[in-house]
């Protein structure tokens, strides 16, 4: 794998105050060429006023130019911000956005409650574009039902029959006194995204002693099948285990899966992607010191991932405040860290030339900026 280019999607820097905190990155290539880039866009991580931000790229990711685009924060007379922009491009022209609603009617709360261990209480939402993303119509509700501290965590995996699947983690919401029992998730649709399965679990510990983060699925070539990669954390034993890997298939009302298993991936969220020619890639944030956005390849369908063979993509001095280390990690302060780290949330496309097209999040606390990078991924003769 080789580094061709690199560059900004979002610059930050010299924007308003409301505007100087991007994140929550995605990526979404469509059948016009274009290519749509979906952040999180406020004056801080999970701030009360959180919107959505899109840009655009007309060629091949080189130059990005934001769009005009604006979203509806108020659901049902309700205040709220937004999270999460993920889409999917479900006929040619055709275009859904897959958003977190959350309830800001009290401006003062956090998104967690270090008391209760809840967040507030959310939405999954939806819209549609016809126009590559210009304008938008008005936000649908998504229906989970029986779940509760819903939020977006990845994109939306599609396969070759038209069936879509919408990824999503359930928690606890924020004045709830039960015991928190995380979930991983996905809602699949199709005829288009007009009606929607139950939820279909993908991922959860049988003793909740383990939390399967920020999931991230690619599809494979058959249809229904999905990868899947998490940011795995070990309750019991207070610290972050190497990503974790499960092969799954949508099997009727439910998922017929392999057993979740860890890899050799040190780090965080981790995205992954399968080729063509059956490398399946892993793009990796790891919050060791120095922090670092690397691009992983499994030869072998994620049995192994030689460190040898994976690309340093970006490399980061994180400035924040944060408390929590690699081990004794106190579970309420890592939440709180959780909105001041200044890089992460990666996303990564295939352009279909041999190359990929990869994304983050990455600044200083009190400005992060969305940067992209492509990468060759030609096999070796």
């Amino acid at each position: 794998m080789n580094l061709e280019d690199r560059g900004v999607i979002f610059d930050a820097t010299n924007r308003p105050a409301s505007q100087r905190i991007a994140f929550f990155t995605s990526l979404c290539p469509l059948r016009s060429g274009a290519i749509l880039a979906g952040f999180h866009l406020g004056s801080g991580k999970h701030a009360p006023d959180a919107t959505i931000g899109l840009c655009r790229s007309r060629d091949g990711g080189a130059t990005w130019q934001e769009l005009a685009a604006r979203f509806e924060t108020m659901n049902d007379g309700v205040p709220g911000s937004l999270a999460g922009a993920e889409m999917v491009e479900i006929e040619p022209g055709r275009l859904l956005l897959f958003a977190t609603w959350f309830d800001r009617s009290n401006p003062s709360r956090p998104l967690f409650d270090p008391v209760t261990e809840g967040i507030l209480r959310s939405k999954q939402l939806l819209t549609v574009s016809t126009d590559d993303g210009d304008s938008w119509s008005p936000w649908s509700v998504v229906p989970t039902p029986g779940l509760t501290g819903c939020a977006t965590t990845g994109p939306v995996v599609e396969w070759s029959d038209g069936t879509i699947a919408h990824a999503f983690e359930s928690f606890k919401e924020f004045d709830d006194p039960r015991p928190a029992r995380h979930a991983a998730w996905i809602l699949a649709s199709r005829d288009g995204g007009r009606t929607f399965s139950e939820p279909l679990l993908v991922g959860q510990h049988p003793e909740h002693k383990i939390y399967y983060w920020d999931q991230r699925l690619c599809p494979t070539g058959s249809n229904g099948e999905f990868i899947a990669l998490f940011w795995t954390h070990d309750l019991e034993h207070k610290r972050d285990l190497r990503v974790h890997l499960r092969r799954g298939t949508i099997d009727g009302p439910a998922i017929r899966a392999t057993p979740i298993r860890e890899t050799t991936i040190p780090g965080q969220i981790a995205a992954p992607l399968l080729l063509d020619d059956g490398r399946l890639l892993a793009f990796v944030v790891d919050r060791a010191r120095p922090g670092t956005m690397k691009l992983w390849v499994s030869f072998d369908g994620g049995a192994s991932w030689p460190e040898n063979d994976s690309l340093l993509v970006h490399s980061h001095e994180e400035r924040a405040a944060v408390t929590q280390g690699l081990e004794n990690i106190d579970f309420k302060q890592y939440w709180e860290d959780m909105g001041k780290w200044s890089f992460g949330h990666p996303a990564i496309r295939s352009l279909g030339d041999g190359r990929v097209l990869v994304a983050w999040y990455a600044g200083t606390p009190n400005c992060m900026s969305i940067h992209w990078a492509r990468v060759s991924v030609q096999p070796s003769i």
